[in-house]
């Protein structure tokens, strides 16, 4: 990894794959930076700030607990939706041919803050925990629906 610093900047110039356990799992984009200004605190888990050099933007609706017929998966299960919420914004990243290493941004809103070590669990077997997108989280009092527990919605970046 080459460590680059500007006055008030400090990022990393990621590698091409990522590795565990001797295994590659996900190839990095080249034209995507993600950078965590040493002017900030360090984040638990996501990215400050993410620059696209080029390409294209997808936006993903906030996708919520529902499988492909419409049916709330995991009523009152907040893992168990997180789990289908994560799946569907799979889905919606597949239908335009990229994946998880290719988001760039998550606004995740949930009913129960205290939740959020179950979210960063089930977030991070999708998502490139090397290089997280930079996410937003918020609580609110409820979502669409009442059983709705979580809602996540999602920026990717493709190449042209």
């Amino acid at each position: 990894m080459l460590q680059v610093s500007v006055p008030h900047v400090r990022f990393a110039i990621q590698p091409l794959m990522v590795c565990k356990k001797g295994k590659t799992v996900a190839t990095h984009p080249t034209n995507i930076r993600f950078i965590n200004p040493s002017t900030l605190a360090t984040p638990p888990g996501f990215t400050h700030v993410v620059e696209i050099t080029q390409g294209r933007t997808v936006f993903i609706a906030g996708q919520v607990a529902l499988d492909q017929s419409g049916k709330i998966v995991g009523q009152h299960d907040f893992r168990a939706q997180t789990q289908q919420v994560f799946e569907n914004l799979k889905a919606a990243l597949a239908a335009v041919g990229t994946d998880f290493t290719r988001v760039v941004k998550l606004n995740m809103y949930v009913v129960d803050i205290s939740l959020l070590q179950t979210l960063r669990e089930v977030r991070d077997r999708y998502v490139n925990t090397h290089h997280p997108p930079a996410s937003t989280l918020v609580e609110v009092r409820k979502l669409a629906r009442e059983d709705f527990l979580i809602e996540i919605e999602a920026v990717a970046h493709l190449p042209e």
